[in-house]
């Protein structure tokens, strides 16, 4: 199976069964390697449908201080861009979930940049680990093209990021580059912050406004962190992303991680 079949089939599933695909964050060798490899098959079989696995930066700009915290555990414990997506390799040996890898530009342009040096760079990582699709949260679509082309030529989706304060000629834009699925932050902060009221009108049209300029999927997150905000998301969009909660979560251990991400699959309906 391609890496944009998995995608797809991830939220053809979820919607067959009325309910919202679950998109389980975790930030890559957080706990060190293995811990790190054994929280991405607990998340994937207490039913995460999708896995984002962050490739950790030194200055996260875009996350709280509990994927902070993650980012300095896992940097700490020998963390490179190219280390995570040999991770993924390994845990696409006996896993078929999709996998979005998350970060900054530095370390993915940096890793781009290695081929040229004759040494494996980004693109050829990412075919040899199975990656599904990469999200970039600090790079506009204006710049995009230096790492979004090669890696949707080898098959890999690039995933567009539209915020509550984005134009709507910058959404068509995010919208026209974008593949796999759309991912809509629901508020203006920082992931972990307080959602506050999750069925708001503000959130509600700005993911219709999305679906005026794109046919796939939409994913929402940034601040949700309950199965009951999993569950009032879930009614406005295809796909509901959950970080920061489940981070803490798989810092206290596997059997932690487990029991909160089936908590958040059993919330996700319609």
């Amino acid at each position: 199976m391609t890496a944009p079949d998995r995608i797809r089939r991830a939220f053809d599933r979820a919607h067959a069964e009325q309910r919202a695909a679950l998109v389980v964050y975790l930030t890559g060798f957080d706990g060190g390697r293995e811990h790190s490899l054994a929280c991405l098959h607990a998340a994937a079989d207490a039913g995460a449908d999708i896995l984002e696995v962050g490739v950790p930066f030194s200055d996260p700009s875009a996350d709280g201080t509990s994927i902070q915290a993650a980012m300095v555990r896992a940097l700490a414990a020998g963390a490179t861009a190219a280390g995570v997506l040999e991770l993924v390799e390994d845990f696409h040996r006996d896993s078929d979930a999709p996998v979005v890898l998350f970060g900054y530009t530095n370390p993915l342009l940096r890793l781009a940049n290695a081929s040229a040096a004759s040494r494996l760079g980004l693109v050829e990582r990412a075919h040899a680990s199975g990656l599904d699709g990469v999200l970039v949260v600090d790079l506009p679509p204006e710049h995009a093209a230096v790492l979004r082309d090669p890696l949707v030529a080898a098959g890999v989706h690039w995933i567009g990021l539209s915020a509550p304060t984005t134009t709507a000629l910058r959404r068509r834009a995010i919208c026209e580059a974008a593949s796999g699925f759309v991912y809509a932050i629901t508020l203006r902060g920082v992931t972990g912050a307080v959602l506050g009221t999750a069925d708001s009108a503000e959130l509600a049209a700005g993911i219709a406004a999305l679906r005026e300029s794109t046919s796939l999927p939409i994913a929402a997150g940034f601040g949700v962190r309950t199965p009951h905000d999993a569950h009032r998301i879930a009614a406005h969009a295809d796909g509901v992303v959950v970080g920061s909660a489940l981070v803490e979560a798989a810092h206290e251990g596997t059997a932690a991680l487990s029991r909160a991400v089936a908590a958040l699959r059993a919330a996700v309906v319609r």
